[in-house]
């Protein structure tokens, strides 16, 4: 299974089933069923059934789950209650090395053979959270991209925060280095741009939240994680093509391939200079723009 469109995941705690279809109803693209943070230990077993109904009810679609970290004592038994679900889509907090993806990638090995699922069909999402975790990202996206399986990276920030022993600011200024880390390490391995962390500064101030996600589009994020119904669509408008950068990026594949029809490979477009690494990254915001609007008439159906 390929990584779906994925400008924004809405965080649901797993003890509320009632969360869940409120949450899809938004204009989220994908809502994660969280069995870790939000779940205390004596309700996980609760939160592991919410997301095998929720799963089967609507066949997986939209639906990511956010399992408890390899080492937490609870990972085991998240994946043992979600085999036999359709399960598309998990996420893993706490990653801190590429030996760990290839525990995850094996432990989803299992989950999809004992639950009639393809092999590597359920992509992997690696939360990069921790300052070890910052170090070692390039390693983890590496082995994410050796697999047959999807993946990508996101970023916490909270808990990096916590353990680097900074605050939370406005403006997230703290929070270039461990931004710019994760997004190189995904690019170099060849995987997707990454997830950023949601804002938790202000839940309210949608200007703040509207210049952070600005910041993680410029380092290159693909998407941003949400806690709140209410920062969904900005987050969703920050991290789509405006209707200019479509219309110039038709633009430029429309006249790069009447140039290479004629046998040249450069040429400039209302005064910029475009060659193949325009091209690509033209090709890549068609493609989200499709995708947008396949979703959209999704909806209408």
């Amino acid at each position: 299974m390929s990584i779906p469109l994925l400008r924004t995941a809405l965080f649901v705690p797993g003890t509320r089933p009632d969360r869940v279809d409120k949450a899809l109803a938004t204009q989220t693209d994908m809502v994660i069923i969280d069995l870790e943070d939000a779940v205390p230990p004596e309700q996980k077993a609760e939160a592991r059934q919410t997301a095998r109904v929720k799963l089967a009810e609507h066949n997986g679609a939209r639906l990511m789950v956010r399992c408890n970290s390899l080492d937490s004592g609870h990972c085991e038994e998240d994946l043992g209650a979600l085999t036999g679900a359709p399960l598309g889509h998990l996420f893993v907090p706490k990653v801190q090395s590429g030996v760990e993806v290839e525990r995850l990638d094996q432990a989803l090995r299992k989950l999809e053979r004992g639950g009639g699922l393809a092999t590597s069909s359920v992509t992997l999402l690696c939360l990069i959270e921790t300052p070890l975790g910052v170090e070692r990202c390039f390693e983890v996206a590496d082995r994410l991209a050796g697999f047959e399986r999807a993946g990508m990276l996101a970023f916490g920030a909270a808990d990096y925060s916590t353990d680097m022993g900074q605050e939370l600011t406005a403006g997230g200024e703290n929070l270039d280095f461990p931004r710019h880390r994760l997004s190189n390490a995904s690019h170099a391995a060849g995987l997707l741009g990454p997830i950023d962390s949601p804002y938790m500064y202000d839940l309210k101030d949608q200007a703040l939240l509207h210049a952070d996600a600005r910041r993680a589009r410029g380092l290159g994020y693909m998407g941003k994680l949400c806690l709140h119904p209410n920062q969904v669509d900005v987050c969703n408008k920050v991290f789509s093509p405006t209707s200019e950068e479509l219309a110039f990026a038709r633009e430029v594949i429309d006249s790069f391939e009447a140039v290479r029809a004629k046998g040249q490979g450069v040429l400039m477009v209302r005064g910029k200079f475009v060659d193949k690494p325009v091209v690509e990254r033209c090709q890549r915001i068609l493609a989200m723009g499709g995708a947008i609007e396949a979703k959209a008439a999704q909806k209408r159906a």
